[in-house]
């Protein structure tokens, strides 16, 4: 197993915790970051020591010798074009959520991907959730039986929700319950969505941005399965970056209930009150162990770039969360379910601000 050269694009919270992961892995030979912070770069140069520092991506598109890109560019809207040019570049991919803002960007981008005999994914960290790894295995060797429902409720600090819906005109749904989403699909592969209805409610968040609070989401599976994923962003502040989630899982010979709540670690202080560490989604360095799911996640693909396996996430599976995402926003400002595939109807009707 020979070590490659690895590019970092954008090193902000995400990116920050890839670099720093990455620069402890051995199956790296040389690693390059690009920020286009100058204070950001010079922080993350410091604290991971890469071969090279850059305020421009075009630098990794011109460097022959990087062969893979971990890309964690905010504002969401530069993903496809960072990724379009790595791809054509012939660079391995991996790209945060979500894969891209139009359905023909995603399906642009995989195509580079497959022509090209590349590995592409999308960073759908909670994969490696050991709780929710557990739930697919359960599923997988049959314990609970045929699956009959599956109900995710997520919601973040308004902290973190505010800092997320500021950047970018998006939904809780596309940018929280995009992984429970994902989540669930693997789950009940090889299943798919054909129904979503999905209704919002307003509150701390419209005068940000004009978005939901909450969104609650129904999707009706081909197998007839029935999927609740709930997901919000307007917890009263308190731990910085605070997520909390609840699973339950039915079927016919058992069920499974996932308490990802993170109230296992509590900390309370005089100064500052309660805090829940290790309480974000993506995870924490504490000091030699990564408490989460993003370090497993990064060196993951690392090792199915270098050893030419599987990734984990397919592009094909991003994209149809993507495209349920699509129809449950569509969904709640039509007040109907929308059925899957989209049809040429719909996708008028999102293209005029969901509007018939």
């Amino acid at each position: 197993m020979e070590p490659v050269e690895v590019g970092i694009i954008g090193t902000g919270w995400c990116g920050g915790i890839r670099a720093e992961t990455l620069s402890r892995s051995a199956l790296v030979d040389k690693l390059h970051i690009c920020e286009i912070r100058p204070d950001r770069l010079a922080e993350v140069q410091k604290l991971t020591n890469p071969a090279t520092a850059t305020l421009d991506y075009q630098d990794f598109i011109k460097n022959r010798n990087i062969k893979v890109v971990y890309i964690c560019t905010t504002p969401e809207q530069t993903h496809f074009s960072i990724t379009r040019d790595c791809l054509k570049a012939g660079k391995h991919v991996l790209l945060e959520k979500p894969i891209a803002m139009e359905l023909w960007e995603a399906d642009e981008l995989i195509t580079l991907a497959k022509r090209g005999g590349l590995k592409f994914t999308i960073g759908y960290s909670q994969r490696f959730n050991t709780k929710f790894a557990f739930a697919k295995k359960k599923i997988t060797d049959g314990t609970l039986g045929k699956p009959v429902s599956a109900m995710v409720s997520r919601h973040l600090s308004r902290t973190l929700g505010k800092k997320i819906a500021s950047r970018v005109k998006l939904s809780p749904v596309v940018m929280e319950s995009t992984h429970d989403l994902d989540f669930v699909f693997w789950l009940l592969e090889p299943a798919k969505p054909v129904r979503v209805y999905s209704q919002g409610s307003y509150g701390y968040m419209q005068p940000v941005n004009g978005s939901y609070d909450v969104m609650w989401s129904i999707v009706t599976m081909d197998n007839g399965m029935v999927v609740t994923i709930g997901g919000g962003w307007n917890l009263p502040p308190g731990y910085p970056n605070y997520c909390t989630t609840w699973v339950e899982i039915l079927g016919t010979e058992g069920a499974l209930i996932l308490d990802d709540t993170h109230r296992d670690n509590w900390l309370n202080t005089v100064s500052e009150g309660t805090r829940f560490p290790m309480s974000t989604m993506p995870g924490e360095q504490v000091d030699h162990v990564f408490a989460g799911q993003m370090g497993p996640e990064t060196i993951h693909f690392l090792e199915a770039c270098i050893m030419n396996r599987p990734v984990m996430v397919t592009p094909e599976s991003a994209r149809m969360v993507m495209e349920t995402y699509t129809a449950a926003d569509l969904s709640a400002a039509l007040n109907e379910p929308v059925d899957l595939p989209l049809s040429n109807e719909a996708l008028a009707a999102i293209a005029a601000g969901g509007k018939r």
